[in-house]
């Protein structure tokens, strides 16, 4: 297992202060603001701290992203027992900072049980084997940046990732929203379906908003605009592993009114619909100094944070 990963896994390793209540921190890192997956990933960590029966699996989850997260500072998170079913088990969980609620995660938790099954069908793409690294991937690009973002570029990662084409910050050239990326854990996980599903829910935050951005050619980079996450929900429908290679389906149906909305289908890599993802994120136009319709004054090189929380 890599540093990154360890990293990553630490960041679960919630500190539990007192009953329903736990702490969190973030990564070391010049971030403006906390990366959204981190949260989400934390919150369910938290709710699944609560939970008695390691039968009861966590099935759905609906989180919403109200302010940017301070890097800088623990997290709080309390959760609320909001109910304690024979079948489900739901939990309320309000992440806090500085007096104030920044992510609120409501999660739904269930016995295994047999019922009538269908999916859709996994989509026709290359195999992650037959795909370039991320270091083959960005290689071609790393000469023309500078050296703070190749090292980005090049720095070890906790989740393994395979796009099947060059994602939008590569290559902004406007194309059809819909994206096909293979993701994994970059080392081998314990056997807690918990952590795998954190795990998941990290990682279904990097690229999902990406996909609404593709018809436009924008790009997190882009200084014109303000990028956020705004809300994610998740459905769990079978069991998986987040150290083997499952495939990132996404697709953007709609964008207007500065925001976009996403979808994404995660499958196993025998086919096996594992998890479906949406989320709506911000993408907002930033005003430029001078610019007599915007009536305000605005940085000419506003700064734009990673995805996580809106402003």
């Amino acid at each position: 297992m890599g540093q990154a990963l360890d990293e990553m896994l630490a960041l679960f390793e919630l500190e539990t202060l007192e009953v329903n209540l736990f702490r969190g921190n973030s990564p070391d890192e010049d971030r403006q603001r906390v990366f959204g997956g981190q949260v989400a990933a934390q919150a369910l960590t938290a709710a699944g701290r609560t939970i008695g029966d390691p039968d009861r699996r966590v099935h759905s989850l609906h989180a919403y992203f109200l302010r940017p997260g301070d890097p800088t500072v623990p997290i709080i998170y309390e959760v609320d027992r909001a109910r304690d079913g024979r079948s489900f088990t739901t939990r309320r969980v309000v992440a806090m900072q500085h007096g104030r609620p920044i992510f609120t995660l409501s999660a739904s938790f269930q016995v295994v049980e047999d019922g009538p099954e269908h999916a859709e069908p996994m989509p026709d793409v290359p195999a992650p084997e037959a795909l370039p690294s991320w270091e083959e991937r960005v290689a071609p690009y790393v000469a023309r940046m500078g050296r703070e973002q190749s090292g980005w570029l090049l720095r070890e990662r906790p989740i393994d990732s395979r796009p099947v084409s060059d994602p939008p910050w590569l290559d902004p050239t406007p194309r059809e929203p819909r994206q096909d990326v293979w993701i994994r854990a970059s080392g081998t996980l314990s056997d807690d379906p918990l952590l795998h599903a954190c795990v998941v829910a990290y990682a279904s935050d990097l690229t999902l908003l990406d996909t609404a951005m593709l018809p436009h050619g924008i790009a997190y980079s882009d200084t014109g605009w303000m990028i956020a996450s705004l809300d994610h929900a998740m459905w769990f429908h079978r069991p998986f592993s987040a150290d083997e290679w499952l495939l990132y389906h996404q697709w953007s149906p709609s964008a207007s009114g500065a925001r976009g909305l996403a979808g994404g289908l995660i499958f196993r890599q025998d086919g096996a619909l594992a998890v479906t993802v949406i989320q709506e994120g911000l993408i907002r136009p930033v005003p430029r100094t001078g610019d007599p319709s915007s009536g305000v004054a605005a940085s000419a090189s506003p700064s734009v944070p990673p995805p996580g929380a809106a402003q």
